[in-house]
């Protein structure tokens, strides 16, 4: 039986059959025909009759143009005939056939002659002040005079010169003049202004807990008379936080020299003010302590160990009023921050030639021999004389019959540390001392250590070759 025939009718051709017939494209483009019928219109030719007006409105237009720049000429070169005679340039003389400058056409004559005649302007005469033209007259003079002719004029340039003169006469007669005196500086008078304004820094510095400081402050420390500057704000009504900083800022910015007056004016000041024993205080409190933001700025000031020293440390023990807790606070200090060797060999040397003794003394002397640095002869020599001032049995001093337990400290530590650097005389001398001066639970250790210890040989060859 034949295969039956599917007579339905398929909805579209098969696979293949497309893909022959079909051009390759997805989607029509319907804005195409719009796009080329746009363009079609566009280059459709215009007809003869517009353009034939379009035409004619141009050379209207040129017309007019030309009209006006013809009447314009014209006006022009009438203006500049009647202003010019030919005779204020010099031309009288010449021929006709004889031209002035280089040969044009007389076209372009023409067009350049308009311009030509009108960088040229009639000049009106002013009249000048007889004053204003003497003052001219000074300094812009071309006659030649003598040096020694009285009427000769004073020049911007004279003047200039004897400035400069001025400030070299005064830069070789020394610095004794630009650096004034103790006498001098208190009367230094500065701006109202400027005072004005530091009054205001030093009652922001009065209230100051933490931030930036105000630039009016910071620029302090890079100005000539910054002590004067300085004493405006008033630093004594800082705030402890404000001390802090202006320690950081002085301190790293200004000179050994100069950080010592401000440690002096202000660190120290304010050290023996907060710990003053007689300054009122709250009933119940305990004794006086020292602000841990002042206690951080003393330690801040020690990266200056010069200035720490000579405006701090010195002043303290010379003072005779330094109280042990004074001296304990102080020598905390030094115990903590690292201070260099020959700072610290510079300091031991100064404190051992005090003539005035007290405790405080024998405290920062054992603070610094502790540090157990490899001092030069020079100062265990200072060292020991100092010592062996008391060997006497009764001493002028009243503070040096009964001596401290302090002292026997400082000794102690002496003896323990630089035992063998001193020499055999040195130690018979410490030796006698201590028969004097003497301490039941000390002296026998020191005794101890002096008798250990190795005396120093002193070679007198030793430099000869």
């Amino acid at each position: 039986m034949p295969k039956v025939v599917d007579k339905t009718k398929q909805r579209h051709n098969p696979l293949h059959v497309s893909l022959t017939e079909a051009e390759g494209r997805l989607k029509s483009n319907y804005k195409k025909s719009k796009r080329t019928t746009g363009e079609d219109q566009d280059n459709e030719y215009v007809d003869a009759q517009t353009s034939r007006k379009i035409l004619q409105m141009a050379r209207d237009q040129q017309d007019e143009i030309d009209a006006e720049e013809r009447v314009a000429t014209i006006s022009q070169r009438k203006a500049a005939s009647s202003r010019l005679d030919a005779s204020h340039y010099g031309i009288d003389g010449l021929d006709e056939d004889e031209t002035v400058g280089p040969a044009y056409n007389s076209d372009e004559e023409d067009d350049d002659e308009g311009s030509d005649y009108e960088e040229y302007e009639q000049i009106e005469e002013y009249e000048i002040n007889p004053e204003d033209e003497a003052l001219f007259g000074r300094y812009v003079d071309n006659r030649e005079y003598d040096d020694d002719e009285e009427d000769a004029p004073v020049t911007l340039a004279d003047k200039i010169m004897a400035k400069i003169r001025a400030k070299e006469q005064e830069s070789e007669e020394g610095p004794s003049r630009s650096v004034p005196s103790g006498e001098e500086r208190e009367g230094v008078s500065l701006p109202p202004k400027v005072i004005m304004v530091y009054e205001k820094v030093g009652e922001l510095l009065s209230r100051y807990r933490s931030g930036k400081l105000p630039r009016a402050f910071k620029i302090i420390p890079t100005l000539r008379n910054w002590e004067d500057v300085l004493y405006v704000t008033q630093p004594e009504s800082w705030s402890t936080q404000a001390v802090y900083e202006a320690t950081k800022l002085f301190i790293s910015t200004l000179s050994a020299q100069q950080s010592q007056k401000f440690v002096f004016n202000v660190l120290l000041d304010r050290f023996k003010t907060e710990l003053d024993p007689t300054a009122p205080r709250a009933p119940g409190s305990g004794p006086k302590t020292l602000n841990y933001h002042l206690y951080r700025a003393l330690k801040k000031s020690l990266y200056k160990p010069a200035a720490f020293f000579k405006g701090f440390l010195f002043p303290l023990a010379e003072s005779g009023s330094c109280s042990l807790r004074e001296a304990v606070i102080a020598a905390s200090i030094l115990t903590k921050v690292s201070v260099p060797a020959l700072h610290s060999a510079a300091a031991l040397m100064r404190l051992s030639e005090f003539e005035y003794y007290s405790g405080p003394i024998s405290l920062f002397i054992k603070v610094l021999l502790d540090k157990k640095y490899a001092l030069p002869y020079k100062v265990v020599d200072s060292v020991v004389f100092h010592f062996m001032r008391f060997r006497a049995p009764k001493a002028a001093n009243k503070a040096e019959q009964n001596l401290p337990v302090m002292w026997h400290q400082a000794l102690l530590v002496f003896a323990q540390r630089y035992k063998n650097d001193i020499t055999e005389d040195q130690r018979d001398g410490l030796l006698d001392v201590i028969k004097i001066q003497s301490h039941a639970a000390i002296t026998p250790e020191i005794r101890r250590e002096l008798m250990s210890g190795a005396p120093r040989v002193e070679d007198e060859n030793a430099m000869e070759f």
